[in-house]
């Protein structure tokens, strides 16, 4: 008696196939880019797990497999923006002096940056408006950046300090780049850093 061939093993829900999994990290990177580009182009409210796997080229299993719900979806695309294991050394590293000048340089670098730029004003916009979104920005931005900069200063209260210097610089993204209020919104860049880095250095050491 010749047995029946097995019957392929079905997948239960939000589990990708062995050979979607075997992907790698170069799969990841690729649906961590078209959530960037998602998000930036139609904002939270409208971007769906579903549009971004589409534009990743991927089963919507496989985005749920690697980065859970829409709102770790989102944060991974943000950071993919910032960076932060890679900048917050170079702001830390020199030790205090000079730490105002390096956050301001770095925050308005990645604002000038136009492959940054966009998703970041669609995070700004969606956190004012969307509390997921807003959750998001504040875990990536305290978590993640502030509060390993407040690790490392030797001053009182160094978390609200930092929270301080975070609310500085959101308030010059939202008047120069989504109110692009002038002269502001077209004010060198460096221009401001000097003017914005001696309040951030008094924020963050003194």
């Amino acid at each position: 008696m010749t047995a029946e061939p097995a019957k392929p093993r079905r997948r239960g829900p939000g589990r990708p196939r062995q050979d979607e999994v075997e992907e790698g990290p170069g799969t990841q990177e690729r649906i961590r880019l078209a959530a960037r580009s998602e998000f930036a182009a139609r904002g939270y409210d409208k971007t769906s797990v579903r549009g971004v796997a589409k534009a990743a080229g991927v089963d919507p299993a496989l985005v749920h497999h690697y980065f859970g719900s829409k709102d770790d979806l989102f944060a991974a695309a943000i950071e993919l923006s910032m960076e932060p294991a890679l900048v917050v050394p170079a702001i830390i590293g020199a030790g205090p002096d000079g730490i105002g000048e390096r956050l301001a340089r770095y925050f308005l670098g990645i604002w000038e940056n136009p492959a940054s730029r966009t998703p970041l004003l669609a995070v700004l916009r969606s956190a004012l408006t969307h509390e997921a979104a807003a959750k998001v920005l504040r875990g990536l931005i305290l978590r993640r950046v502030l509060e390993r900069v407040a690790a490392d200063l030797d001053v009182p209260e160094p978390t609200l300090r930092v929270e301080l210097a975070a609310s500085h610089m959101i308030g010059i993204a939202l008047l120069r780049y989504v109110v692009q209020v002038e002269p502001l919104a077209s004010a060198d860049p460096e221009d401001i850093v000097a003017l914005v880095a001696p309040t951030l250095q008094r924020y963050l050491t003194e």
